[in-house]
């Protein structure tokens, strides 16, 4: 019953920002952590940008400076801001969510949006 869902992406000039979002919905009791992962053309799937609902954050070396992740406890939300985006930049954006469906049931559950595509191009 859970779902997640992304939106955001488009197609954005070198130097440019773009704002993705990732809404989780359906019977969630809590969230431990969300983040962001990319897949660019013929390569694996890669950690962007991980965040816990208490705050703690993690990034890829390669972002730091540029993304941050935020996210929206009450909402289910977060958020990846995208700054002085690069092409190489380019790929399919995941996000994911380690949660929580039960009060009494042990076990963490990952759960996996479908993407959303982030082209960085003149």
């Amino acid at each position: 019953q859970v779902q997640l869902v992304e939106s955001g992406g488009g197609l954005v000039q070198p130097g440019g920002s773009l704002r993705l979002s990732c809404v989780a919905s359906g019977s969630i009791f809590s969230i431990n952590s969300m983040g962001w992962y990319l897949q660019a053309p013929g390569k694996q799937r890669e950690l962007v940008a991980t965040i816990t609902s208490a705050g703690s954050t993690n990034y890829a070396d390669s972002v730091k400076g540029r993304f941050t992740i935020s996210r929206d406890n009450a909402r289910n939300t977060t958020y990846l801001q995208m700054n002085s985006l690069k092409p190489e930049d380019t790929a399919v954006y995941y996000c994911n969510a380690f949660l929580t469906t039960s009060k009494t049931i042990v076990g963490v559950q990952l759960y996996w949006g479908q993407g959303t595509q982030v082209t960085v191009s003149s």
